[in-house]
């Protein structure tokens, strides 16, 4: 007779399989509606194979966000600084992108890794449901708050690894499961994280905190962290190929880049000094914070401008 958590991870690995070749089928789709309205190249990005610069640029945030640093604020400072993705879709196109080299780390880490799979589920259903209705705000958002809440999100990445650098994340225990009472503020959490992470806000930091913060194992947060982002990116990237809110040609470079980078980080790499990278990691981040937030407010001051010429005119 089967063991029930082994049962349960089994059908966490089939529907996931399932949900990404639905993935995989809906974008497909998208793209060719697109090209056959004329759209792709106007809305979406140019037409045609990701450049080798995308492909290094999916590579890279993949290759660091299996070891622990994160892809969103990276893959944002990235877009932003080579004016490689409009400010509005650059949160589109990160969920788009990034979603099926999270499944690839999602299968590695709920595997390697032991942790109480009721929890495991009933914390992925939490967070798939906040990134399903997150994904519906943030696509309808004007390019303003979106600049807003992007710059936000790129300071509380860098503060979050300020406190990574100076070990002021709380230590955590040693379990793999929660009491009933703990377990409900963990989905709560986790519904707040996947809303917040169609904003762009990344969910590494704030699951290592909370999981410390409630006496868990910090290992355990990965594959809670993995399996919680892939089926998320999932649900929440179909909602932004429906409503074609991202960059076609950079986020093709984000998943053919970011898978090989997944394996390779997960399978090859053994020991990595990670300081140094997170020093300049922190710094171009904070500089991008700055830039979108300056960019929102100029933004602002356009809206205005425009308003004030359009109630002068006869």
């Amino acid at each position: 007779m089967m063991d029930v958590g082994y049962t349960l991870k089994l059908a966490l690995f089939i529907a996931l399989g399932m949900l990404s070749a639905t993935y995989i089928f809906w974008w497909v789709r998208s793209t060719r509606d697109q090209r056959s309205d004329g759209q792709l190249a106007d809305e979406s990005g140019p037409p045609g194979s990701p450049t080798p610069t995308q492909l290094a640029i999916g590579f890279g945030t993949n290759f660091f966000d299996t070891l622990g640093i994160g892809s969103f604020a990276t893959t944002t400072v990235a877009f932003k600084l080579l004016r490689m993705v409009r400010d509005e879709i650059i949160p589109g196109t990160m969920i788009v992108g990034h979603t099926l080299p999270v499944v690839a780390q999602a299968f590695i880490f709920m595997t390697v890794i032991k942790i109480d799979p009721v929890m495991l589920v009933l914390l992925i259903v939490a967070m798939v449901i906040g990134g399903w209705l997150g994904a519906g705000v943030v696509s309808g958002l004007p390019r303003r708050l979106i600049q807003v809440g992007m710059g936000i999100a790129l300071l509380l990445a860098a503060l979050s690894m300020i406190m990574s650098q100076f070990g002021l994340f709380p230590a955590g225990g040693a379990g793999l499961g929660l009491s009933p009472t703990r377990l409900l503020i963990a989905l709560v959490m986790n519904f707040i994280f996947g809303a917040l992470a169609t904003l762009g806000i990344g969910n590494y930091a704030p699951s290592l905190v909370l999981f410390s913060l409630l006496g868990m194992d910090p290992l355990a947060a990965f594959p809670v962290m993995m399996g919680s982002g892939a089926f998320t990116g999932v649900v929440a990237g179909i909602r932004f190929l429906n409503k074609r809110r991202y960059h076609q040609q950079a986020a093709l470079g984000l998943m053919i880049g970011g898978i090989p980078a997944v394996l390779l980080a997960a399978l090859a790499v053994k020991s990595l000094s990670l300081g140094a990278i997170r020093w300049l990691v922190m710094a171009v981040i904070v500089y991008t914070a700055v830039t979108m937030l300056r960019s929102a407010g100029a933004e602002r001051q356009r809206g205005r401008l425009i308003l004030t010429v359009k109630e002068n005119l006869p």
